[in-house]
């Protein structure tokens, strides 16, 4: 139920976010830029938390969250090419690219973040508590 709660609230987030910090572009190059950056962000984000899981997870579970790292990005990145894709050739499109990766990448940062909050005893996550 937290990791559903985690999930959500990033979802809320990342819309939000792209309103308030890309509100000062003016042109469609600046705001292809601005969510660009915003994606990056999220990526690196992302990074660091798929790393702290990687390091807290035991072998079994780290090769698993490995293969289901790998088949999120492909789902990722199909997912975002039809997202994008109605856009094809026309200026907003590195913005809708961008802003689609950025939301996937923060949903995912929010499920793997809640992996690193498992609490003694829960037998629904697969991590082992911190400490």
């Amino acid at each position: 139920m937290k990791r559903i709660f985690l999930t959500c609230a990033a979802l809320l987030f990342s819309s939000q976010a792209l309103a308030d910090g890309c509100a000062n572009a003016s042109t469609q190059l600046e705001m292809n830029r601005c969510v660009a950056a915003q994606y990056q962000a999220a990526d690196k984000k992302l990074n660091e938390t798929y790393q702290s899981a990687i390091k807290r997870a035991q072998p079994p579970q780290r090769e698993l969250l490995q293969k289901a790292q790998v088949a999120w990005i492909a789902l990722r990145d199909a997912d975002c090419a039809l997202i994008r894709s109605g856009t094809e050739g026309g200026s907003v499109q590195p913005m809708i690219a961008s802003q689609c990766l950025t939301d996937k990448t923060n949903e995912r940062e929010a499920f793997l973040a809640s992996l690193l909050q498992c609490e003694e005893g829960d037998l629904s996550c697969p991590l082992p508590p911190a400490g």
